[in-house]
């Protein structure tokens, strides 16, 4: 099993937003695909206006299958363009459990 953490930078005052436009569209086409969510969350202390979500896939195979499968996707692809204009960055991040972790 691995993790995806991705984060997002979001241009200040737009998290309100960004979390409505996912939550109202984007998610339900993201779990269709990408399947199993660890969980989306927002900062509050550290730097602000960041988005953070984790994915769990089986391996590097089973995320590019499923993220290619979301890029393909007719209705992620009218979705995207309403939640880039709000971000200012991105970082992502693939994590390995270590033998002992609850979630390996």
């Amino acid at each position: 099993m691995i993790y995806e953490h991705r984060t997002y930078r979001l241009r200040n005052g737009t998290v309100p937003e960004y979390l409505r436009l996912v939550e109202s569209e984007g998610i339900a086409i993201q779990r269709r695909h990408l399947g199993e969510l660890i969980g989306y969350f927002t900062s509050e202390i550290g730097p602000l206006n960041e988005i953070l979500h984790i994915w769990a896939f089986a391996d590097l195979a089973d995320r590019a299958q499923r993220r290619a499968a979301l890029a393909a996707d007719p209705a992620w692809q009218a979705f995207l363009p309403k939640i880039q204009v709000l971000i200012e960055c991105g970082e992502n991040k693939i994590l390995k459990p270590a033998a002992f972790s609850p979630l390996g």
